[in-house]
């Protein structure tokens, strides 16, 4: 039987969260400590876990059908890989920073200096669109300490909460490029897997959906009831049913959860009572 060959990050930040979405979309991995390969015992999938840096040539050489890796890393080591799904866990930017102490008036601080980076694709990529002329040092480790040391005026690197900067007295001064994990696909996918493919997403977008929506249960009077769907977005449109106590309904939706607490503001301000709200662990539209 045929499977669909997916690579996961081996350790950091990527693999928890990575095994933790397949785990919600129904995927049982048998998996014992230090494995380099699993298997799911009910879906046809075989997950290969493996150093992040190495994923990209793996999707190239067709040796992994697809992978949840971080968009940094494609534009990094595959521009040629596609992806098919945004997750959106493992945020982070791609920024340059430099010393606190030093005044930043703009890109051109960077013209014939010395930058440290694990990414010097993308650093270079992004400097040569603004004509900008920088000596770049590759280190594969704590780039923040190079300005420390003396090795480099400036640094380009991964920056998420920001604190590794702060640590190191440095201050984050472009975001060269905003990423998240994604779910991508090697060139050289065949169409047996590619209809495994097909069905994982859709149990990845249902996961998704539900966690960027919230189920809200509430009590409306009948004459404001009107101004209150109105105020309600639904997937297509709200469901009305009858209360017991003549006058009223009972009014069920879903929200995004980025525009919840304001929509629930509106909705007391026009009469809803009895709000009730619900996390929603799957959604299929």
């Amino acid at each position: 039987m045929s499977k669909l060959r997916i690579a996961i990050q081996k350790s950091g930040r990527l693999n928890q969260d990575s095994l933790q979405l397949l785990k919600d979309c129904g995927i049982s991995i048998d998996n014992g400590k230090d494995q380099l390969k699993a298997s799911s015992s009910n879906f046809s999938l075989e997950i290969f876990y493996l150093r992040n840096g190495d994923i990209p040539q793996y999707l190239k050489d067709g040796v992994v059908d697809a992978a949840i890796i971080g968009e940094n890393l494609l534009v990094e080591k595959g521009e040629d890989i596609q992806f098919v799904e945004k997750l959106g866990f493992s945020k982070c930017k791609v920024s340059l920073a430099i010393p606190k102490g030093e005044e930043y008036e703009g890109l051109s601080f960077f013209q014939n200096k010395k930058i440290a980076t694990s990414y010097p694709k993308t650093v270079q990529d992004y400097l040569a669109k603004n004509n900008i002329s920088s000596q770049l040092h590759i280190i594969n480790g704590s780039v923040e300490i190079a300005p420390n040391i003396g090795l480099a005026d400036g640094i380009c690197d991964i920056v998420s909460s920001g604190s590794t900067l702060f640590k190191n007295n440095l201050k984050e001064v472009e975001v060269i490029l905003k990423s998240e994990a994604v779910l991508a696909v090697s060139p050289k996918l065949e169409v047996a897997q590619q209809d495994i493919l097909n069905k994982l997403q859709f149990r990845i977008q249902s996961v998704l959906k539900g966690r960027r929506s919230k189920y809200i249960l509430l009590n409306a009077p009948n004459d404001k009831l009107e101004k209150i769907i109105d105020i309600l977005p639904g997937m297509r449109s709200p469901t009305v049913l009858p209360l017991a106590e003549e006058g009223w309904s009972s009014v069920h939706s879903v929200l995004d959860k980025n525009q919840f607490w304001e929509i629930i503001d509106e909705l007391k301000s026009n009469g809803a009572e009895g709000i009730l709200v619900c996390p929603i662990e799957k959604m299929v539209v």
